[in-house]
């Protein structure tokens, strides 16, 4: 082997090996050192045979070997501001970025373990300072490939500050992204880019479609782009016990979420510059979190090789809300309950109605039975009516209890009419016993839209409760509601009801959709509020205003589903 001293000669003279070019063009950049590989031949031996090693085997290797000698440009490429004889001895991680430890370490297995030839090696790498930067790593003819490789970093200078400038903005950048508290992962796509390039000239147009039945693509894909670093803050939320323990296929972050890795490809395909989603993610360390991934990419003329990934962890978060929807469940389910005490007197009514029918038709079939020639025909049609009548008390009960129960929320193709007409069977007898005229204006072929009709009936019955009791304010009996269904001009399908009561107070009207705000002595506040967090729930809209004619209007709006038909164009 050649002194250290000697080969440093070598390399001051710009010989950069296969393939390197160094010249005086000073657009070409090439820098070249050696590499003392003698402490890490065992764990080369065992990545080139595919032995199982340790996560965290590239840190071993890039710290296990040393800079044997360099020249000038390779020491302002991953020096520091010492001399080049400081350098020698050292290990190569005090000296090379990070994200290029995984490139490097590939590089130098294959080359040291290609027998007979020991092919030279080249791979992009990221550089702030060079365009279309390339490694290259070879053995010199007539030396141990094991012990000892030829590594040459080269491409176009891109800054017209000096090399080390360009080094010292690239340190403040890297500290800079590896102190934010923001967990941030740095990946090589180029992969991707290439393959799409391919899918384009192939006539692929829309990617999503053609993934479907090619679920090898989006795996290829996991296992080629690559992650080249990480920062603090990834590395402690994904419990690595470093940064280069994160390094190398992106795959892990989708184990638990192949359809979102679909998604982010897709977006990256359409030239999208940035997507962002919920995953589940499970750890280095094997805790399960819920994180919102977002993904950054680059479009040109910015570099190809990077991509940020950033993640949240917002397990915390979805547990929060998942609490709170749990706890506006029992809340809304506590308002049905006491909307039904207010209807008590009305559904006791309802249901009396066919109880009694029962009772009458069943008296009646008895006498006719009775009779010492029963006429069988006459019992038929009165034993038809006891069966239709029970049928009804039965509907009627079913109403009731599925107001009163605690079940989960059902998102179905839903008609707003027919959930009209079930909820104003709660309040007919109130309507009757106070003499207030009904009138509807049913909208024609209305479109459908995803909804709960227990819920939305609970809406209807609060906002028709509310017209009763203001008419009441101003009539001893009687007063009128109206209540209308049809297409706003957006395409979304409205309810309004509107009466001609005394209407709502100016100082009231922004408020009366606040929880526990009312202006009666008995009453709670809560059932506009819940009626208000229904409707959006459901992605719809509630409002309340004053007809100029008198009383007032509540009206809401809900979208309709996005295959519907709507009658406005």
């Amino acid at each position: 082997m050649k002194s250290a001293a000697h080969t440093a000669g070598e390399l001051s003279q710009g010989n950069a090996g296969p393939g390197g070019q160094a010249g005086p063009d000073a657009n070409n950049f090439v820098a070249r050192w050696e590499l003392d590989l003698t402490r890490v031949q065992p764990l080369i031996r065992g990545a080139a045979s595919g032995a199982k090693l340790r996560a965290n085997w590239v840190e071993i290797l890039i710290n296990g070997a040393r800079i044997a000698a360099l020249d000038e440009r390779a020491a302002l490429v991953v020096g520091a501001p010492v001399t080049r004889e400081e350098m020698i001895g050292q290990p190569v991680a005090s000296f090379a970025p990070p994200d290029s430890w995984l490139t490097l370490a590939g590089l130098i297995v294959d080359v040291a373990s290609d027998r007979p030839g020991h092919r030279p090696r080249s791979s992009p790498i990221n550089s702030f300072m060079l365009r279309d930067a390339r490694l290259k790593v070879w053995g010199e003819p007539g030396r141990n490939y094991s012990r000892q490789l030829s590594v040459a970093v080269e491409g176009i200078v891109a800054d017209d500050r000096s090399p080390w400038a360009v080094r010292a903005s690239e340190q403040r950048y890297r500290r800079l992204i590896h102190h934010l508290p923001n967990a941030l992962l740095q990946v090589d796509a180029r992969y991707l880019d290439n393959a799409f390039q391919k899918l384009r000239a192939d006539g692929v147009i829309e990617l999503g479609s053609f993934l479907d039945d090619r679920a090898e693509l989006i795996s290829a894909g996991r296992k080629f782009v690559q992650v080249t670093d990480a920062n603090e803050a990834a590395v402690k939320l994904l419990g690595a016990s470093d940064a280069a323990a994160l390094l190398g296929p992106v795959d892990f972050l989708f184990d638990l979420a192949p359809d979102s890795a679909k998604r982010v490809i897709i977006a990256h395909f359409e030239g999208k510059r940035s997507h962002s989603e919920a995953i589940k993610l499970r750890t280095l360390d094997g805790r399960l979190l819920d994180v919102q991934l977002s993904v950054t990419y680059p479009n040109s003329p910015e570099r190809l090789d990077v991509t940020l990934l950033s993640l949240e962890d917002i397990t915390d978060r979805l547990r929060t809300e998942s609490q709170l929807r749990q706890l506006q469940a029992e809340y809304g389910r506590a308002t049905r309950i006491a909307t039904l005490g207010e209807l008590a007197s009305s559904i006791a009514h309802e249901v009396n109605q066919p109880l009694a029918a029962i009772a009458m038709n069943a008296e009646t079939s008895l006498r006719w039975l009775g009779r010492d020639e029963p006429t069988l025909p006459k019992d038929v049609q009165l034993t038809e009516r006891i069966v239709a009548s029970a049928r009804h008390a039965s509907e009627i009960v079913q109403r009731v209890r599925g107001m009163a129960a605690r079940s989960a929320p059902e998102r179905l193709p839903t008609d707003l009419d027919e959930v009209v007409n079930e909820a104003l069977l709660f309040v007919r007898h109130d309507l009757e016993a106070r003499a207030i005229r009904l009138t509807t204006d049913f909208g024609a072929h209305l479109p459908k839209f995803a909804g709960d009709r227990v819920l939305l009936q609970q809406v209807i019955v609060n906002l028709v409760l509310n017209s009763i009791q203001a008419l009441a304010q101003k009539y001893a009996r009687g007063g009128v509601i109206d209540l209308r269904t049809g297409l706003d001009h957006d395409g979304a399908i409205f309810l309004a009801i509107s009466d001609n009561g005394p209407g709502i107070p100016a100082e009231n009207i922004d408020h009366i959709f606040d929880g526990f705000f009312t202006t009666k002595t008995d009453g709670m506040g809560i059932g506009l509020s819940v009626c208000q967090s229904i409707i959006t729930a459901h992605g719809g809209r509630i409002e309340a205003s004053n007809h100029p004619d008198g009383g007032a209007v509540l009206r809401f709006s809900l979208p309709p589903m996005p295959d519907a038909q709507s009658p406005i164009a």
